[in-house]
């Protein structure tokens, strides 16, 4: 998570995290469905304003990492060397994603999301918002105006990809293998692209684009 450096960024982020700690115990102790947003802000001793302030709804509560990871996934296109390689910039964020969801302190969150067809249907939501927004940092990188459908199916299996690998009996050899088929795919991607001279002109984007395989 992104550390907030002034003094009032540091007090709404603290706030930020309190309610989301003691939304996460009460929906665990009692319950998703028998937990109210009022219960939650009486908990926390803040005011539902408040809450709504810094989570847009009820089911946001549990995935309170959510934007930050959007915003990394997005850093992690825009943010890399320019000669750095994409889908090996991609992967390492993948992995610390995975690494935080498979700990042991997160099965009891996972069994409540997989127990709360809520939960369930704002996790699918989040990943497709993830991938859109990942296909349009990656459109954006190669200098293209809007996003094009193979940029959006790469973004697809990138975040997809998180998703089989927490799911695997063994995560690391999940995204070895996944991680290939996604390297072959931006391979032909990019080898295309620069056949049809979709390279932008750039020489620094250039050169990502033709090295970033």
């Amino acid at each position: 998570m992104t550390v907030p450096s002034g003094r009032r960024e540091r007090k709404k982020a603290a706030t930020r995290q309190k309610i989301a700690d003691t939304a996460l115990r009460l929906f665990l102790e009692r319950g998703y469905d028998a937990v109210g947003i009022r219960d939650v802000a009486a908990e926390a001793d803040v005011a539902v304003t408040t809450l709504f302030s810094h989570f847009a709804s009820k089911e946001a509560l549990v995935f309170e990492q959510d934007e930050d990871f959007e915003q990394r996934l997005a850093q992690a296109v825009t943010g890399r060397a320019p000669h750095e390689p994409l889908i090996p910039a991609l992967r390492r964020e993948i992995e610390a994603l995975v690494r935080h969801c498979t700990a042991d302190s997160a099965a009891p969150i996972w069994r409540l999301v997989e127990e709360t067809p809520a939960l369930r249907e704002y996790e699918e939501s989040m990943r497709l918002r993830h991938a859109e927004a990942l296909g349009t940092a990656i459109a954006a990188d190669l200098g293209l105006p809007r996003t094009t459908t193979d940029c959006r199916t790469i973004a697809r299996f990138v975040i997809d990809a998180y998703s089989l690998a927490r799911e695997a009996a063994d995560p690391e050899a999940a995204l070895d293998e996944i991680f290939r088929m996604i390297e072959a795919a931006w391979e032909v991607t990019s080898s295309s692209r620069c056949t049809r001279g979709a390279v932008p002109p750039d020489g620094a984007e250039a050169g990502r684009a033709v090295t970033a395989r």
